[in-house]
C-alpha cells in the first residue's frame, strides 16, 4: 500500500512526464529516419532542418522496387529465408541440447555450459576466417546455407542458456506421470516438456530470428552475389565514393525495420513472459 501511495498525486504526474520525455528521446531517431526518407536530397541538407518534408518524395521507395543492381524487396526475401532457416536450425538443435544439459548429470556438463557462454563473447571477426574455410570446403560458399549456419551459431548458445532453466524447473514427477500413461522418453519430451517450455522456445525463436535479420558481417562475407545477399548488405549500395544517397538509404532502413517492429508488437507477450520466467527459474 505504501508503494501505491508513492505513485499518486504530484509524483505520479512527474513520473509520467519523465516517461514521456524518455520515450520521445528514444523514438526520435526512428521518426527522423522516416521523415528523411520522404525528403528530397536538397531538403535533407537544408539549414535549419525541417521536421516534416515540404514535398513528399516517394521516389526513394519506388526506385528500389524496379530492376537494377540492387532490389530492396528481393533482398528482403533473402533476409527472410536466411532468418527463418537460422531460427529453425537454432531451435531444433537448442531444444534437445538444453533438455539434455538440464535433466542429465554427466562429466563435462559445467564445461559445456562454459563453452556456450564463451562462444557468445567471441567477436564475429574472429570467427569469419575459420567459417569461411569450412563453408568453402563444404561447397556452401556464396549460398544462403552458409549464412543460415553462421547465423544459427549466434542463436544456439543463447537458446541453450535460456531453455536450460525452463527444463530444469519442470518437476520430475511430470515425466514419470507421462511414462505411466504410456509415453517413452521421446514422446514425453514432445508432448509434455516442450509445451510447458513453450514461452522459452518462443523467446529463443524470436531472438534467433532477430539476430539473423540484423546480421551484416556473415551476409557480406559468405555471400558475394548481390542478388543473394540479405537486406542488411544493401546499405553499401547507397554509399558511393563521391557521396551518399541519404533518401534512398533511409528508405532502405525503414523497410528493414518493419519486420522487427511487427515482431515486437505482436510477440511482446511471449518476449516479456519468456524472459522474466527464464530469469527466475533454475
Amino acid at each position: 500500500m505504501d508503494d501505491d501511495k508513492k505513485l499518486t498525486g504530484r509524483k505520479n504526474v512527474i513520473m509520467c512526464v519523465i516517461s514521456v520525455l524518455i520515450l520521445c528521446v528514444l523514438l526520435f531517431p526512428l521518426y527522423w529516419i522516416v521523415v528523411t526518407s520522404l525528403k528530397t536530397e536538397k531538403e535533407i541538407f537544408q539549414i535549419p532542418p525541417t521536421f516534416w518534408p515540404k514535398v513528399l518524395n516517394t521516389k526513394s521507395y519506388a526506385a528500389q522496387v524496379g530492376s537494377g543492381d540492387f532490389n530492396m524487396f528481393k533482398s528482403f526475401a533473402n533476409s527472410f529465408v536466411i532468418s527463418v532457416g537460422a531460427t529453425l536450425v537454432a531451435v531444433v538443435l537448442a531444444v534437445p541440447a538444453s533438455y539434455g544439459i538440464a535433466k542429465y548429470r554427466f562429466r563435462g556438463r559445467k564445461l559445456m555450459m562454459l563453452g556456450f557462454l564463451v562462444t557468445q563473447m567471441l567477436p564475429v571477426a574472429v570467427l569469419l576466417t575459420p567459417m569461411f574455410i569450412m563453408f568453402r570446403n563444404m561447397h556452401l560458399y556464396n549460398t544462403a546455407g552458409a549464412a543460415i549456419l553462421a547465423d544459427a551459431t549466434i542463436g544456439i548458445p543463447f537458446s541453450v542458456l535460456i531453455l536450460k532453466n525452463y527444463f530444469a524447473s519442470i518437476p520430475k514427477e511430470l515425466e514419470e506421470a507421462a511414462y505411466i500413461d504410456g509415453c517413452n522418453r521421446f514422446t514425453a519430451f514432445l508432448r509434455v516438456l516442450i509445451p510447458i517450455a513453450k514461452p522459452g522456445v518462443m523467446v529463443c525463436a524470436i531472438f534467433s530470428f532477430l539476430y539473423a535479420w540484423g546480421d551484416l558481417a556473415y551476409g557480406m562475407t559468405f555471400i558475394i552475389d548481390q542478388q543473394r545477399r540479405p537486406i542488411t548488405a544493401g546499405i553499401f549500395n547507397f554509399m558511393g565514393q563521391y557521396g551518399t544517397k541519404w533518401s534512398y538509404l533511409t528508405a532502405f532502413a525503414v523497410v528493414t525495420i518493419i519486420p522487427v517492429a511487427l515482431i515486437f508488437i505482436f510477440m511482446q507477450k511471449y518476449i516479456i513472459s519468456g524472459m522474466t520466467s527464464g530469469a527466475v527459474k533454475g
